[in-house]
């Protein structure tokens, strides 16, 4: 096993290992209250493994291969042992996995069970990203003492609520993750491939209610789910942690990404900890939530190998932010951070964007399509999503782009961005996206960040508030600064039909094009808000 070792060295860019002669206790079986049992893998040195710090982690996706190796191989090669549970339901261990509903019975009758273990010792960090540290706020606020430190990435305390606003249905995240837990792993490359065009297929689906059989060949109850409720639907209760990070008494740092699709709730949870006194850190790296680097692993070894050996972690500010645009790390006191004011930036005539008042003009007008919806390039998504070239969906007759004239200085936006678009639909049902873009002196436009609301009564005159991702971005002297406005972005977000009727209905096969306005006068002036250094 060196070679892997060491392949994983090099990979995640780390030092070099204390040791590299661990051994692995396969499927220890770990009894629930109800006598379910679950399994784990546990990761240990050799010689002296009894008594070190111990990593937990609790995963629906295995404890073998690529995971082992990280989650396992790598911390107990460095001053840990680990213990990595297949959560109920998953990869050998008993029960039914019904997602997320039954992480806080179990987590917590998992770490009664990990502490009464003669070779645990007196500290535990609790470690993981995505579901793995979705499973950690499912227990924050009833930790154990040994507990020392919580290390949850890309991930938040309410996980699968943020898709399914009723303003603003997310479809391909939650619709690809439900598939993929329904589908067995695909043997060989071909397989692979295939399966992944025909859940790229399978959201065309019309109606949608039949996108899980076209994609598995079966009902998925999990994407019936997301179909049907919304996000203050009774059918998600228990599923919220969001009231327990607050009462998280141990010290948390948590890494996430500005592409990552759980920022926006990541945030928030290190805004509770912060407001409550927690002791608690967030980094914000150029990531996706499946282009993650070393970050993590990082932290684990020095923020949680030292709180749990009972020492002071090294000393950095509370938030540290990768600033696009710049292509380098700041330090920062809190989210969002202070010196950032927000500025107005106005939608002119002529595709024009500037801080000044808007002018008398007509409002522009595009015709949207649901059955050639304006797609998805970038973004936050799971898969294929962060900074990509937008030239060529800027060409489309339905998004309309806004541009400043040439920057003759830097512009640093950090912060919370949000948009206000006075806008009408020929159909009372419509979406508005908008996304802010950063246009390099070649004519190259890359997408920064983005949001879409849904509206009703959209065929009356109103101004749109969209919430765009956060973000920290800053715009070079001789780019210029672009907004989008468009009806969509799919598959990210659910195509609308402009009929209101719910994508879980059998009869939703109608799709109707819409004639959208967005205008930008004196009285009705159409503007993105940029937090920026040094505004007015």
């Amino acid at each position: 096993m060196q070679p892997i070792s060491h392949l994983a060295q090099r990979v995640l860019k780390l030092d070099p290992p204390l040791t590299r002669d661990v051994i692995v206790q396969r499927d220890l079986r770990m009894p629930m209250p109800d006598d379910t049992v679950l399994l784990a893998d546990r990761w240990a040195p050799r010689s002296g493994g009894e008594g070190l710090p111990l990593v937990l982690v609790r995963s629906p996706y295995g404890r073998r291969g690529p995971v082992g190796v990280q989650l396992g191989r790598v911390p107990a090669e460095r001053g840990f042992q680990v213990l990595i549970q297949s959560v109920r339901g998953t990869h050998g261990s008993g029960g039914v996995f019904d997602p997320m509903r039954q992480e806080r019975d179990d987590g917590l009758a998992t770490l009664e069970w990990v502490v009464e273990q003669p070779w645990c010792g007196e500290s535990v960090v609790l470690v993981g990203a995505s579901y793995l540290g979705y499973v950690q706020w499912a227990v924050a606020d009833r930790l154990p003492p040994q507990v020392k430190a919580m290390i949850p990435n890309m991930t938040e305390s309410a996980l699968t609520l943020e898709f399914l606003r009723a303003d603003g249905l997310s479809l391909e995240t939650p619709f690809t993750w439900g598939v993929n837990n329904a589908l067995p792993e695909p043997t060989g490359v071909l397989r692979g491939l295939a399966q992944m065009r025909r859940k790229q297929r399978a959201l065309d689906t019309l109606p949608l209610s039949g996108a899980d059989v076209a994609a598995t060949g079966q009902r998925v109850e999990y994407i019936q789910d997301i179909l049907t409720h919304d996000a203050d639907s009774p059918r998600w209760t228990g599923l919220d942690h969001r009231h327990r990070v607050p009462e998280a008494a141990v010290p948390v740092s948590s890494v996430g990404g500005w592409f990552d699709i759980f920022l926006p709730g990541q945030i928030r949870d290190f805004q509770a900890l912060q407001a409550a006194g927690r002791h608690a850190r967030l980094t914000i790296g150029p990531w996706t939530h499946a282009n993650l680097d070393n970050t993590p692993t990082r932290e684990l070894l020095s923020f949680g190998l030292a709180l749990a050996r009972g020492e002071r972690p090294p000393e950095r500010a509370p938030v540290r932010l990768y600033v696009m645009g710049e292509e380098a790390w700041g330090d920062f006191l809190s989210w969002p951070p202070p010196g950032y004011r927000p500025q107005r930036f106005h939608l002119q005539p002529g595709g024009a964007l500037s801080t000044g008042a808007p002018a008398d003009s007509a409002p522009d007008r595009y015709l949207y399509d649901p059955t050639d919806p304006t797609p998805a390039v970038g973004g936050a998504r799971a898969a294929g999503g962060g900074r990509k070239d937008n030239t060529k969906l800027e060409t489309r007759p339905d998004v309309l782009t806004y541009t400043t004239t040439v920057l003759d200085q830097d512009v640093e936006v950090v912060g919370e961005v949000s948009a206000e678009i006075w806008f009408r639909s020929s159909r009372p049902f419509a979406d508005v996206f908008v996304r802010l873009c950063d246009v390099d002196g070649r004519g190259r436009s890359v997408n920064v960040c983005d949001g879409l609301v849904s509206l009703s009564g959209a065929d009356k005159l109103s101004r749109a508030t969209v919430r765009l991702w956060p973000t920290a971005y800053r715009f070079r002297r001789g780019h210029r600064i672009r907004v989008q406005v468009s009806s969509g972005a799919f598959p990210r977000y659910a195509r609308n039909p402009g009929t209101g009727v719910s994508p879980a209905t059998a009869t939703a096969t109608e799709l109707r094009t819409a004639d959208q306005e967005v205008f930008h006068d004196p009285a009705r002036p159409s503007a993105i808000i940029l937090p920026m250094h040094g505004a007015r």
